[in-house]
């Protein structure tokens, strides 16, 4: 399955596995390269020497290239922007803001950058920068979101823009695959499906929350804040939304927020913390390898794509 995406970056699968903070770690990053897609680690708001511990292991771990997702609001950014520079980290994905103040030297380091987008004037205005791609990334999507659909945007992206498009938000499997390839994307990011893979070093609690969801599971919190987060439903969404429907002020809400995501993921507290995670959960029903992942997702698109030609053949 070869797209411009796999021929920019040099992988085997248009797949990109997303940059999920306290979740993609070297461990992750690495076994998502090794089995033919593009393991990135997640800087979040996480300092420089803790994120270089994380580069290094990776290298250790494989050979293949893999990347990190700078989180442009982290406190340490300039840290990390370095970091990747001095590590010579061929691909970044950055989120949560506009990359350009970094984009001459990131280019005169041959780091390519994929921005991720919520919209087709971002996407616009990234090309315009020098960015070699972009994420487009749905409502569907765990963590902080925006408010339109993968499936409306990704093709009004494909429209706008003349680099390659990745999907993201609501793609779990190869029908999703195939389902973004068809909207004029190059390729897809995926993190939901990536929490319950062998390699991942989450809690096993979260990963059983992900397994155990339903379709209706992954509501959306903190839209009052003007920072709107999916998540799954426990206690914490719980008080959260009751918070919110009593008009505690933004400020209130975010430090009620503080330290809930690591308390969920690496304490595997799920009913106190925050589960992030997107609207394919209910479709994740099984831990399994990220190789295991990876090739059933082509191989799923594949079958489709041939089942659907076939019948189109037959009228």
């Amino acid at each position: 399955m070869k797209t411009r995406l796999t021929e920019l970056l040099n992988i085997e699968a248009p797949i990109i596995q997303g940059g999920m903070a306290w979740v993609a770690d070297a461990q992750l990053a690495a076994a998502v390269s090794e089995a033919g897609g593009l393991g990135i680690i997640a800087g979040g708001n996480a300092p420089k020497e803790v994120i270089r511990e994380e580069i290094r292991k990776a290298k250790e771990l494989t050979e293949k290239i893999f990347g990190v997702n700078v989180m442009l609001l982290s406190p340490f950014v300039d840290d990390i922007i370095d970091l990747v520079i001095e590590e010579e980290i061929p691909v970044i994905t950055t989120g949560a803001g506009n990359p350009g103040k970094y984009m001459d030297r990131l280019k005169a380091a041959k780091i390519k950058v994929l921005p991720v987008v919520p919209s087709v004037a971002l996407a616009r205005r990234m090309e315009k920068i020098g960015a070699h791609a972009v994420i487009v990334e749905g409502t569907e999507a765990g963590g902080h979101i925006g408010e339109v659909t993968t499936m409306a945007l990704t093709p009004q992206v494909a429209d706008a823009v003349t680099i390659p498009v990745v999907a993201a938000g609501g793609i779990a499997d190869g029908r999703g695959l195939l389902a973004a390839l068809s909207l004029g994307a190059e390729g897809v990011q995926v993190g939901t499906r990536f929490i319950c893979s062998t390699e991942c070093t989450v809690h096993e609690k979260y990963k059983e929350k992900v397994l155990s969801a339903k379709d209706r599971d992954a509501i959306v919190t903190a839209r009052s804040t003007g920072h709107p987060v999916r998540v799954l439903r426990n206690q914490f969404t719980k008080a959260f939304l009751r918070m919110e429907k009593d008009l505690m002020s933004p400020e209130d809400l975010e430090k009620a927020g503080v330290g809930k995501l690591r308390m969920a993921v690496v304490d595997g507290d799920t009913e106190g913390g925050s589960v992030m995670a997107g609207q394919v959960a209910g479709l994740v029903n099984k831990v399994c390898s990220c190789r295991e992942i990876i090739e059933e997702m082509v191989a799923t698109a594949d079958e489709t794509y041939e089942r659907l030609a076939s019948k189109i053949k037959e009228g």
